[in-house]
């Protein structure tokens, strides 16, 4: 039996119910994985992911395809690949309270946004005003990260980042109008996220772990498809109390969605990754350049 860490980019959500549903019905473990969990909870989220495995806390990770770029292009890099990606289309946007002052990305011009401090996001959101018409001049606040989407619903902030599934679906059943802009609605090619990923050590040392680990994490999210009752109810277990009220077959209804076609699920397409790579560049994102391939492991495409 091999034990194996993945490390999630959030406290257990709909995003990770294929996971969750591998382990619980023993596809991992009937091919000798044993997998944990690790949630960032544990550290109020000092640790992401991404540093998580670079540190050998974990041997995989959960991030949007930001991470792996950041993770190569800083001060000392360190060489992480994409394995799987969850969504075959962004289910993110940037979300605001409804209200006849922000109808568009130009408007958040001097309002609050609430960031998680991600290397490339505050100049990703800031690009999305200007492609709207405005001068991208946003008052970018530092909230801890576990807190971010409670600062917009407790109306601190005026913006922050969400998925439309998860917190999208909470705020539908609070009654909440949320005003949601889509990134790829403003010029923004936006990769994909979360996307399952591993070291490149880990990956060229261990191939047969890390197949049998995409595979049968790939049959989870499969199993989801056509069983989202028993899916759901599996998922809920997992859930913090603050989160359990969420209608999760409405989520995972939203979230099948963005899964694409079972033959597809879990791809991830280069030529987006180029697309992604070329705006980056092009808006003085990121200098350092950078090809699909030295970000996604061939177990992706």
């Amino acid at each position: 039996m091999k034990s194996v860490r993945l490390a999630l980019d959030w406290t257990p959500n709909i995003n990770h119910i294929g996971f969750i549903v591998a382990k619980e019905k023993k596809f991992y473990l009937e091919n000798n994985l044993d997998v944990q969990f690790l949630t960032p909870d544990i550290d109020n989220y000092t640790t992401t992911p991404a540093k998580k495995v670079e540190n050998s806390e974990s041997e995989f990770g959960l991030c949007p395809t930001e991470s792996l770029i950041s993770y190569q292009t800083k001060e000392k890099p360190f060489i992480l690949k994409g394995l799987m990606s969850i969504y075959q289309d962004d289910v993110s946007a940037i979300a605001t309270i409804k209200s006849k002052y922000i109808t568009r990305p130009k408007h958040l011009d001097g309002k609050s946004y609430a960031s998680y401090k991600a290397r490339y996001e505050d100049e990703i959101v800031k690009k999305m005003i200007i492609n709207d018409g405005g001068k991208g001049e946003i008052d970018l606040q530092y909230p801890e990260r576990l807190g971010v989407w409670n600062t917009l619903v407790d109306k601190k902030y005026a913006s922050t980042w969400i998925f439309i599934n998860w917190e999208g679906v909470e705020a539908n059943q609070k009654k909440i109008s949320l005003q949601l802009f889509k990134m790829k609605d403003f010029g923004i090619p936006y990769s994909y996220s979360p996307v399952l990923f591993s070291s490149e050590n880990y990956i060229n040392n261990n191939p047969d772990t890390i197949k049998k680990f995409v595979e049968c994490s790939k049959r989870g999210f499969l199993f989801c498809y056509d069983n989202i009752k028993e899916s759901t109810e599996i998922l809920k277990k997992y859930l913090p109390n603050s989160d359990r009220k969420i209608d999760i077959i409405n989520a995972l209804k939203i979230s099948k969605e963005f899964y694409g076609s079972k033959k597809t699920f879990g791809k991830i397409n280069l030529k987006e990754i180029q697309v992604f790579l070329s705006w980056l560049e092009k808006n003085d994102i990121e200098k350092i350049i950078l090809k699909p391939s030295d970000l996604i492991s061939k177990y992706a495409y």
